[in-house]
């Protein structure tokens, strides 16, 4: 009997083992990130290509991923880095800017408290600078040049206001606290859904969505977004400037 009973609890140790390892797996799973988007956008100016940004954005059941690639395409060529990390809810996790050429420096943003604290790693012999804001953990990071922050701003936006899908919704403008790391400033954005607009699109006629974008004293940027709520194009005239997706 003793050995019958010891062999069942062998069986059940194994089958609790099996079972175990599959939960694991199914854990595992469930917090996989999956894309959301990926792609390319060049950036004109007065026609002329100047820089490239590459960007893939993910997610996961417990963190958003942002991470872009900038890259010049005139003079001095420029590399840098940035990787957003945002919760479910919309708070920042941590963002990370690097500049990996000409120079090599370094900005980290996170929470701290209620507060958000900014370090600023410069080239040596400079020193490192920390500066901490006043600002809620909700606050939307727009750093210089990084279009596919826009992309997710115009999200946000849609999602608060019409719950991510424009189909008989006509948001109303709304702003946004937006903190600038390279620039260390908070500024307020201010979008305004503008409606269906037919534009040209690496030489294709398109009907996209408009959304108006004012940052701060900022000259006003249009954003298209296509059916699947994908940021096409970007214009800023007041800039001579285009942005298109690849």
């Amino acid at each position: 009997m003793v050995r019958g009973s010891r062999r069942k609890t062998v069986l059940f140790l194994i089958a609790l083992a099996g079972w175990l390892g599959a939960l694991a797996s199914a854990l595992a799973a469930a917090e996989k990130a999956h894309p959301v988007d990926a792609g390319t956008f060049i950036v004109l100016v007065k026609g002329q290509r100047i820089a490239t940004e590459t960007f893939h954005i993910e997610q996961s059941p417990t963190v958003n991923t942002a991470s872009a690639e900038l890259k010049s395409e005139s003079g001095e060529k420029a590399v840098q880095k940035a990787e957003l990390q945002i919760t479910p809810a919309g708070d920042l996790r941590k963002y990370e800017w690097r500049e990996l050429s000409p120079g090599k420096s370094q900005i980290v943003v996170e929470p701290s408290d209620q507060f958000l604290v900014e370090r600023i790693v410069p080239e040596a012999p400079q020193r490192p600078i920390q500066q901490s804001f006043i600002l809620p953990l909700s606050t939307v990071i727009l750093d210089d040049y990084f279009f596919s922050q826009r992309e997710i701003l115009a999200w946000r936006y849609l999602a608060q206001v019409c719950g991510g899908k424009l189909e008989n919704c006509r948001p109303a403008r709304t702003q946004f606290g937006v903190l600038v790391p390279s620039q260390r400033i908070t500024l307020i954005a201010s979008l305004a859904y503008v409606g269906p607009e037919k534009v040209m699109v690496n030489g294709t006629e398109r009907e996209l969505n408009r959304i108006n974008l004012k940052l701060g004293d900022d000259p006003e940027w249009a954003l298209y977004l296509d059916g699947n709520l994908k940021l096409i194009r970007i214009d800023i005239p007041a800039e001579s400037t285009q942005v298109i997706r690849e």
